[in-house]
């Protein structure tokens, strides 16, 4: 074997290896991607249900929170500010899967139900007037993706009214089932 054959071996082996090592890099960005992906929903989730777990046990913000999405006006001053700090949170959640989505690092599907979140509470006229006098900004992207969905009202009418029913009445009683005689 001669030294010109050994070095075109040499060569092919190193080739070999180096396209081995791009296959496993790409693999690990991929794996890496899923597990951030993973994380940032996580982290999201658990902003959002920290609030919701709070909503439902402590019974004075639940009514706080109800009273306020529809009309800020009657909260004494006190209550509009823990009003607002609850959406300032809860709005941060928002604006952090926003920006998370726009990086890709959040599946469309999970962005698209946040959004559809986003835009039933930004629907309330409390929650609008809420925004409208924030004291704080949020980030220019962000708050332009909030200003379009100001103006689009419920993103379900029929789902904003029975709501409304709900919190109400508790809902439409539940439908009889047909009785033995009639079949």
């Amino acid at each position: 074997m001669t030294l010109e054959t050994l070095a075109n071996v040499g060569e092919f082996v190193s080739g070999i290896a180096v396209v081995i090592s791009l296959v496993y890099l790409a693999f690990q960005v991929r794996q890496n991607t899923q597990s951030q992906r993973t994380e940032n929903y996580a982290r999201a989730l658990d902003r959002v249900s920290t609030m919701q777990a709070r909503l439902s046990v402590d019974r004075d913000m639940a009514e706080l929170f109800g009273t306020g999405v529809l009309n800020t006006r009657v909260l004494k001053p006190g209550q509009r500010i823990q009003f607002a700090w609850a959406f300032y949170e809860m709005f941060g959640a928002f604006e952090f899967m926003y920006h998370q989505s726009q990086a890709g690092a959040l599946p469309d599907e999970v962005w698209e139900r946040w959004s559809a979140t986003l835009s039933w509470w930004i629907s309330f006229p409390g929650v609008r007037a809420w925004w409208r006098a924030k004291p704080t900004p949020f980030s220019s992207s962000f708050s332009a993706f909030v200003e379009a969905r100001l103006g689009q009202g419920p993103p379900d009418a029929d789902a904003a009214r029975r709501w409304q029913e709900f919190v109400a009445t508790g809902g439409s009683p539940p439908r009889s089932a047909p009785s033995s005689a009639a079949r």
